[in-house]
């Protein structure tokens, strides 16, 4: 018998992966907050759309609201549950969750920032497996509808890195990854902490630049000084990451000394960096924004405390200044407390 799945939180990347599970047989059980979201997976389907027509598809789901999860109680044990909720939400979905794994059952952190840990203190270590979805630019532009608005990587990059926190190989861990490859490529990793804070370095540099400017990513990459402002933010990311001793395997193959190079003036190095930042912002849909620049424009709670705010805090405990880092902070949460529209100018003295 297959595994039970549940996924709590089926937003832009819950409802992409879950969408793919369910399209290629798997048992899974959608819990979201959102009665809308939810009526309309379970009467009409949830449909999934990406860049060709060949990607689009719509499959039946089982679907619960919050206040319907104790449905669970009438099948078996959860064996696999993934989270996929804001960071700022994660304790209370996993406390929501917690009764009703299996006694081998598991919870998965498919999520952006580093939230194992906050996973852990209420189901324990053993019960957590970390997963990163690196560049799959998903959205979710209405009720039972996920968009994906790049192309599928397949070989030439591997969005999806899951790994135990204890860093060794297991059965489970390639069962997250055999799940996650239903939508995009997947691997098991050794370095969870390492692929989190490599994701961190991209998320950190992109997804309150989007929020704090309200542009997409096509205009983002045209525009010089933001390009600056973004490799500034990586540097940094990375220097603390460096400092806390994580293994970083940062993406597009760029190493730590291109982003330095570039912060120090080295012509080479920014330009190497700035040819990929421009081609990435031209490759499907131009005006995709990442998700806290969704959330920005839906009036949603942004996770910027949980992404540059960890950045900033690590920064202090190792003793690496990150100005960078917490201006973006500030732009953001102007924007975000109505002080100010979205606009580029408010990144003009980063």
């Amino acid at each position: 018998m297959g595994k039970r799945i549940v996924i709590v939180g089926a937003g832009a990347v819950g409802g992409e992966v879950g969408g793919h599970m369910v399209k290629y047989g798997e048992d899974v059980t959608f819990i979201d907050g959102w009665p809308e979201h939810v009526d309309t997976m379970n009467r009409d389907g949830l449909r999934v759309t990406g860049v060709t027509a060949e990607e689009e598809f719509t499959v039946p789901v089982k679907a619960l609201h919050l206040s319907g999860t104790q449905e669970l109680n009438k099948g078996a044990p959860v064996d696999i549950a993934f989270v996929c909720v804001k960071s700022y939400d994660t304790e209370w979905a996993t406390h929501l969750i917690k009764p009703y794994l299996a006694p081998d059952g598991f919870v998965v952190s498919l999520q952006n920032c580093m939230n194992e840990e906050a996973i852990a203190r209420i189901v324990g270590w053993g019960k957590v497996i970390g997963c990163i979805a690196a560049k799959i630019s998903c959205e979710l532009k209405g009720p039972a509808y996920v968009q994906r608005n790049i192309p599928i990587h397949g070989n030439k990059h591997t969005v999806f890195r899951a790994g135990e926190i204890h860093g060794e190989e297991t059965e489970r861990a390639k069962e997250v990854a055999r799940l996650c490859s239903f939508t995009d490529s997947a691997m098991v990793t050794d370095n969870i902490w390492g692929q989190r804070w490599s994701k961190l370095v991209a998320n950190a540099s992109s997804n309150g630049v989007s929020a704090s400017t309200g542009l997409g990513k096509a205009a983002i990459a045209d525009d010089p000084h933001i390009r600056m402002v973004k490799i500034k933010l990586a540097a940094e990311t990375i220097k603390v990451g460096q400092a806390a001793g994580f293994e970083l395997k940062l993406m597009q193959g760029l190493t730590p000394e291109i982003y330095e190079g570039a912060v120090s003036g080295d012509a080479a190095s920014l330009k190497i960096i700035e040819d990929g930042m421009i081609e990435e912002g031209h490759k499907g849909n131009e005006d995709a924004r990442p998700s806290m620049g969704q959330d920005m424009q839906k009036g949603r709670r942004t996770e910027i405390d949980f992404m540059n705010g960890l950045v900033v805090e690590k920064g202090r405990e190792n003793g690496i200044p990150t100005p960078a880092n917490e201006g973006l902070i500030a732009a953001v949460k102007k924007v975000e407390r109505g002080e100010a529209p979205a606009s580029a100018s408010l990144l003009a003295n980063i």
